[in-house]
């Protein structure tokens, strides 16, 4: 009987109307900047010496979804990066240029801190991600690379990440959201693809994304030369878009 009372309840709950006045939902989209961090950054020469990655910058486009009921909101966003580095392979020889393509799903929590009386409002949320990477490398004059252009496999790996933002009211339904985040892209799944051939090449190292120790390191460091765990950070600089519905 008890159960009974109190399925009736929740059914009386979600019916009302007051229950579905305090539901919101918004959909956008928008553009962003990513700023890589740690591993992630440094220069072509770190990316050729198997150290880091020698990302300088790149470009976001992106959808957002919010859904929010009794002050706290859930969100989801579908997002696609690029980022990019180029330089020499060593001080005065050889050029670089190394690109990556990130598509990732995102998911988290969102805690709002509302201004009373203003169309400004703050947020904090936390994220979980699955972030897919692609992208070419090109070599020109470098030493112990063929010249030419290099497709670089398509890996998954997990992540989480943290920030938070403004939001701007400027229509009645219409919402202006400027985000900062800090994406920790390979947390989980990090891995090192090993060429098994009769004659392994040091353009093997540079074709995955290779973001764990290479297991033959130490055997001949002119080819196999990633000697440690890479981490594949970014700080990320959005304006969405959101329109309720």
């Amino acid at each position: 009987m008890r159960n009974i009372i109190l399925v009736f309840i929740s059914l009386l709950l979600f019916n009302s109307p007051q229950f579905y006045s305090q539901i919101t939902l918004q959909v956008g989209g928008g553009l962003g900047y990513i700023s890589p961090a740690g591993d992630y950054s440094g220069s072509t020469v770190d990316f050729y010496n198997g150290t880091k990655y020698g990302m300088n910058s790149g470009f976001n486009l992106h959808a957002k979804a919010r859904v929010g009921l009794l002050g706290l909101n859930l969100f989801g966003i579908i997002d696609y990066s690029t980022i990019s580095g180029d330089g020499k392979s060593e001080p005065g020889q050889g050029t670089i240029e190394n690109s990556h393509s990130i598509f990732s799903l995102k998911a988290g929590p969102e805690f709002n801190l509302s201004i009373p009386l203003s169309p400004v409002g703050v947020y904090f949320d936390g994220f979980v991600s699955v972030n897919t990477f692609s992208g070419k490398v090109k070599f020109q004059g470098v030493a112990q690379v063929p010249s030419g252009d290099y497709d670089i496999k398509s890996e998954t790996r997990f992540g989480v990440g943290a920030g938070g933002g403004v939001l701007l009211d400027i229509l009645p339904v219409v919402t202006l959201d400027f985000g900062i985040h800090y994406n920790l892209y390979n947390l989980f799944g990090q891995s090192y693809t090993s060429i098994v051939t009769i004659n392994p090449k040091r353009v093997d190292a540079y074709t995955s994304l290779n973001d764990d120790k290479d297991p033959a390191y130490g055997i001949d460091n002119d080819i196999f030369i990633v000697d440690d765990s890479r981490s594949i950070n970014a700080w990320q600089f959005t304006i969405t878009a959101m329109i309720g519905i």
